[in-house]
């Protein structure tokens, strides 16, 4: 089998469609499922310079990716993403179509121009489309009337979370079912033992809250004497931030955008993650990335995390109340043994819930589900041949 995976946005920047698309890969090639990831590219250069505001990742991506493009910046739901909107792409992207020969097409974000809806049009494979995004989505109130019927022609509906099926649902009524984003699982991982360190892990925009820690953290380094690290956030624009909100910057370490086994250890070294997000998170990622590294949560009490984050493995506090957060970190990190506990109970979680391999077996039956009528075709037109000679 293979399967092409189409994701609209950038592989120079991370987030947490391009982090799934990634490691959906990996978990379906343990699975002997051949894999081509199609997905815009944003190399360092005058292009890049001129289309961004920052720099991605440096080096080349693995080789199983096929770059569709440049993007550009757009606002949505709340934050900035890299979106491929050339429509040079759709002719692209025709011609990786009949060069690669897909089984089937798995398009993240399918109701995104210009690259799933020209999947969508152009191509002969089955097509599966995962809704990842929660909220109000005005891109999409824009972009519906041209293309809301296209989705029709998805075979198979995911979405990453009941409150992402139900924002799907509102735009595209149908069915879905629900596969969580998975998460790595780092082998030898001990919830007890941990550096004094709490970790923000999150891009530098408004609805992830970042501000809000902030302002907590003054009494949280006060009482507690731990260190913030924070992960992805821009550091230049996070210190300016400091400065704005007249923030002491003392015990905070600006890491910026790290590697994944970076984050992996930044994860499996800290105390706690805290995620003070102010909304439109559809699943949160990142908290059962933390889950994976047996790190306890402490996260805004927002619907896109309420069916992550369970008592035994975190807290979840009023969103955007900087005292409130300030508490529940101080009498969190006041009790290691109930820290300790929950950071085992986060790890059984993420081994029960979002593991990959777990995951990718579901979509390797979906797979099978939808090719099986085309094989089955097949071997009849082969049966009919066979006869006809």
């Amino acid at each position: 089998m293979k399967v092409g995976i189409l994701v609209p946005y950038s592989w120079s920047y991370r987030g947490g469609v391009i982090d799934h698309a990634d490691q959906q890969a990996r978990a379906l090639q343990r699975l002997g499922i051949e894999t081509r990831t199609i997905v815009g590219l944003d190399p360092p250069g005058p292009m890049t310079r001129m289309l961004h505001m920052r720099l991605g990742r440096d080096g080349r991506p693995p080789a199983d990716i096929i770059p569709l493009g440049h993007t550009v910046v757009i606002p949505n739901n709340g934050s900035l993403a890299n979106v491929i909107v050339n429509p040079a792409a759709h002719f692209r992207l025709r011609r990786i179509l009949a060069k690669e020969d897909f089984d089937l097409l798995h398009l993240h974000e399918p109701c995104m121009p210009v690259p799933c809806m020209s999947a969508i049009l152009a191509a002969e494979a089955p097509l599966v489309g995962t809704f990842h995004a929660s909220g109000n989505l005005p891109l999409l109130k824009v972009c519906k009337p041209f293309y809301g019927s296209l989705i029709d022609r998805l075979d198979a509906r995911i979405a990453v979370s009941p409150v992402a099926r139900e924002t799907a649902q509102r735009f595209f009524p149908g069915d879905y079912e629900i596969i969580p984003n998975g998460t790595p699982l780092p082998p030898g991982v001990d919830a007890g033992r941990r550096l004094n360190r709490i970790v923000f892990v999150g891009r530098y925009d408004h609805r992830k809250g970042l501000q809000v820690l902030l302002r907590a953290w003054p009494r949280i380094n006060e009482a507690t004497g731990a260190w913030l690290r924070v992960i992805g956030a821009d550091p230049v624009a996070v210190g300016k931030l400091q400065k704005r909100l007249n923030l002491p910057q003392g015990g905070v370490d600006l890491l910026g955008s790290v590697s994944n086994q970076v984050l992996t250890q930044e994860l499996l070294s800290a105390k706690v993650l805290v995620a003070p997000s102010l909304g439109n998170e559809s699943f949160g990622m990142v908290l059962t990335r933390a889950f994976g590294c047996a790190t306890p949560v402490i996260a805004s009490d927002i619907p896109g995390y309420r069916a992550i984050v369970k008592p035994e493995a975190g807290m979840l506090v009023a969103s955007g109340d900087a005292d409130r957060l300030a508490d529940a970190v101080i009498d969190f990190l006041a009790d290691e043994p109930r820290r300790a506990a929950c950071g085992a109970n986060a790890r059984e979680l993420a081994q029960r819930y979002y593991s990959w391999e777990q995951i990718a077996r579901r979509l390797a039956m979906l797979y099978d589900r939808l090719l099986q009528p085309s094989q089955q075709q097949q071997e009849l037109q082969n049966e009919s041949a066979a006869s006809a000679a």
